[in-house]
């Protein structure tokens, strides 16, 4: 489908209805100029947040969250709440949306033990209950951009059989964007874009390849939880993405303006 952007935000860089008022009214905006649009959302402070209210405790192995059962309970109950007030703030602005979970357009399959390096040593680490994109029906999307519908997709999945999974937003995103066959992708984050110098906001890159962004990776530029950024970043260009732009969601002036955030392309 022609003219077609997948926007991601976190709950870092979109938070409250101040934030989310101003994403919606430049997506109405988007919308006005031919723009069809598909927006996923994570919520991973305010999952962390609830979970230390109810008294679990929040574990992250190089970004992602380990879930367990209680842990998918809060995800799912957190990420249904925000996507409610995205819904209705895209509807404030003139923009008709409405809000699905992944599992509506995907089926998603466990995430095999990821390796992480811990106190110099590496281990094997079981995320539990998450999960990654195996496959994307676009039709369910399609049938509601067609009647101008902006579908706001929150990241539960669920596998073959039935089973309910915890997916990184980022990864949820870059799996709808490959199986949509989008223009392009906008990760809104609450960052710049990708920085020499995570102190310094004046140190932003303006473009990168895949191979120049795995090789910030491998030298420790990108680090923490914009490792998976980037990773489902290089994914989606892999897939046939044209390229996916890392914005500010916290920019006053405009997420989404020209020549903002960090283009990376193949």
């Amino acid at each position: 489908m022609d003219n077609l952007y997948l926007l991601k935000f976190g709950g870092s860089a979109i938070r409250g209805k101040g934030d989310m008022m101003r994403l919606s009214a430049e997506m109405a905006a988007m919308m006005k100029e031919g723009k069809k649009l598909i927006l996923v959302h994570g919520g991973g402070p305010e999952i962390s947040e609830e979970m230390e209210r109810r008294g679990l405790n929040p574990v992250k192995v190089c970004g992602v969250r380990v879930t367990d059962r209680d842990a998918l309970e809060v995800a799912e109950t957190v990420l249904r709440r925000i996507n409610a007030d995205m819904v209705g703030c895209l509807r404030e602005s003139g923009a008709d949306a409405i809000g699905i979970p992944g599992y509506f357009c995907t089926l998603c399959e466990k995430k095999a033990p990821i390796k992480a390096s811990e106190g110099g040593e590496e281990r094997e680490v079981d995320l539990g209950l998450v999960g990654e994109v195996a496959d994307v029906d676009p039709q369910p999307l399609f049938d509601l951009i067609g009647q101008g519908i902006v579908p706001v997709v929150y990241p539960i999945g669920k596998d073959a059989a039935g089973n309910m999974l915890n997916v990184n937003a980022d990864t949820m995103a870059a799996g709808i964007a490959v199986g949509i066959g989008c223009s392009g992708m906008i990760a809104i984050t609450d960052v710049p874009g990708i920085l020499r110098d995570v102190s310094d906001p004046s140190s932003k890159i303006d473009s990168l390849t895949i191979a120049e962004a795995r090789a910030l990776m491998e030298d420790g530029t990108i680090s923490g939880g914009m490792i998976p950024k980037v990773e489902s970043c290089i994914k989606a260009l892999e897939a046939g993405v044209p390229e996916v732009r890392m914005v500010n969601g916290k920019n006053e002036s405009g997420i989404m303006s020209e020549g903002r955030g960090t283009i990376i392309t193949g």
